[in-house]
């Protein structure tokens, strides 16, 4: 397979509309990524041993680490040390010009005594809210790292639900015999009477006018920390680190400038609820690279805030890479959303292999989020064994329908409406998926140029597209054992189709549905591999589906 390097100076040229890059930030381009800063250190060492922290597994040594963070931050900075052992710790808060260094065999263990962590004010799903302290956490700093080849283990079974599914049936036990209570169905575990009653009443956590932190503490066990969260910060590291077993998100970046993540391992259980791997919210300039993630939810993830409170923050998610990363269990490899009501643009992906996610490139949002995602290019992409879908696109996050289709309603645009557009996806390689392309917007705002080239999907299914405008896809094998059809549009146009290579024998080659379709254009494609070259059902036009081959 030839390897085309994409420019987005490029794109602009070819997508007229596209003018948001040129006009408002830096047109970074493949030749010119965008730059991260990274933070410096003093050589200065303060061992956590020195402030009487022992690594025995029983001693309590929350008071020493802080302490030593703090003495460290106070004299101009430099590492804390944290050498070979089991550190039982409560919640660490990291200060500027620190570098926290875990040495190989060295465990930062995080307690499973709920009342170590305060209720504080937080973020849940791009909305504020109370939770339990984060196990590491950080503020409005500057030159901050945690380093080094050590675990961080949240003990997050304690602060998780689970349902009788999720588990072998020598794990249910096991999870029965820990404590914790059952729903009355029996079907779900809960870590305490308090989380179950939260969770059947369904509590809210979100922090509204009137109420004050201590009104949540009849909600606390069901207030779950993420175990990493730096907010408002600049020039961050996490290089080598071990994140485990949080109970929600492992690492969460809100607010961040100059962001890099590196070499990380990253692990939560596949039955975590919420167990997503990094969830970058609202930062700017990073690198996530040379990482691997095996995790509950979602595995790399971009976002931006959620709704309202999101587009009043107003900070997109925006000017990062993301490379070199191996993506095992997760709900999605690399994704952007729900909650990206700030934005996102200028990310460049690539050179990743995803192993068994339920899907691949994920992009997903739903009305009411608003928020603008552009200017994505990913290349390089290598899937084996994907669940779902290979590339997948969604504007009806959570919304269910009689049919698979949505109905035809169009809303008026407002600040409340997603825009998805402007990306482009080349040397696409999936072993394995119930589809390979699924790109489906709104009647009212369609999914738009997105450009997808040299692809070869060996999948269930082929590719659908509904409510899509400008979408081009070149050079793709689309080898799908379900050939009825191989693709299926429905209320798009614009559309073009350029040397698409199918299962030999297929009974349609496309299913053109809707009124609303037209303008299709296919070139340099042999149709005598298919039974039917194409159907036209549900109003769709013949005339709107040109055909020219060289």
């Amino acid at each position: 397979m030839k390897r085309f390097h994409f420019l987005a100076v490029a794109t602009l040229l070819a997508f007229p509309s596209c003018t948001l890059l040129a006009q408002s930030n830096t047109p970074y381009s493949w030749k010119n990524l965008p730059k991260v800063v990274q933070p410096t250190f003093r050589k200065d060492t303060i061992n956590i041993t020195r402030f009487g922290a022992k690594p025995d597994g029983i001693t309590l040594n929350t008071q020493a680490i802080n302490t030593a963070i703090e003495e460290c931050s106070k004299k101009g900075g430099g590492v804390v040390l944290v050498p070979p052992g089991l550190w039982l710790t409560g919640p660490v808060v990291l200060k500027s010009n620190v570098n926290l260094h875990l040495k190989k065999s060295a465990t930062l263990l995080f307690t499973t005594d709920k009342t170590q962590y305060a209720i504080v004010e937080g973020v849940y799903e791009g909305k504020s809210a109370a939770r339990n302290q984060s196990p590491i956490s950080g503020k409005n700093l500057e030159n901050v790292a945690i380093t080094g080849h050590g675990i961080v283990d949240g003990n997050g079974d304690v602060w998780r639900a689970v349902n009788k599914s999720q588990l072998t049936e020598s794990q249910w036990k096991e999870k029965i015999a820990s404590g914790g209570v059952l729903k009355d169905d029996g079907k779900t575990w809960y870590p305490s009477e308090q989380f179950k009653q939260a969770s059947v009443d369904n509590k809210s956590m979100l922090l509204v006018p009137g109420k004050s932190l201590d009104d949540y503490k009849d909600i606390k066990d069901f207030l779950r920390p993420n175990l990493v969260v730096f907010t408002n910060c600049k020039k961050v590291l996490l290089d080598g680190i071990t994140f485990q077993n949080s109970a929600t998100w492992c690492l969460h970046p809100l607010m961040c400038q100059d962001l890099t993540l590196r070499n990380l391992f990253v692990k939560n259980p596949e039955y975590a609820h919420n167990g997503d791997g990094m969830d970058i919210e609202s930062c700017k300039n990073f690198l996530i690279e040379g990482c691997t993630l095996d995790v509950g939810d979602d595995a790399i993830c971009i976002k931006s805030g959620k709704d309202e409170e999101g587009r009043k923050r107003g900070i997109p998610t925006e000017n990062g890479i993301i490379r070199y990363n191996t993506v095992y269990n997760g709900h999605g490899g690399f994704v952007v959303g729900s909650e990206m009501s700030g934005g996102a643009r200028n990310l460049f992906v690539h050179d990743c292999t995803f192993m068994g996610t339920d899907k691949g490139l994920r992009f997903k949002s739903v009305r009411g989020r608003g928020g603008v995602v552009e200017h994505i290019y990913a290349k390089n992409i290598y899937m084996k064994n994907i669940a779902q879908e290979a590339i997948f696109f969604d504007m009806y996050y959570f919304v269910k329908f009689a049919t698979d289709s949505p109905r035809d309603e169009r809303p008026v645009v407002n600040e409340g409406t997603p825009i998805f557009r402007n990306m482009k996806f080349e040397n696409i390689v999936c072993h394995g998926a119930n589809k390979g392309i699924f790109v489906r917007g709104l009647p009212e705002m369609p999914i738009e140029n997105i450009q997808m080239e040299n692809l070869m999907l060996q999948t269930d299914i082929g590719a659908e597209l509904v409510d899509t405008k400008g979408v081009s896809i070149k050079n793709a094998q689309l080898q799908s054992t379900k050939t009825k059809p191989v693709i299926s549009v429905l209320n798009s146009s614009l559309l073009s189709f350029d040397g698409i290579q199918y299962t030999q024998n297929a009974d349609v080659l496309f299913s053109i549905n809707g009124s609303r379709t037209q303008n299709i254009s296919v070139k340099n494609t042999e149709f005598k591999n298919a039974k039917t070259k194409a159907e036209f059902l549900e109003g769709a036009s013949e005339k709107e589906l040109i055909f020219t081959n060289k």
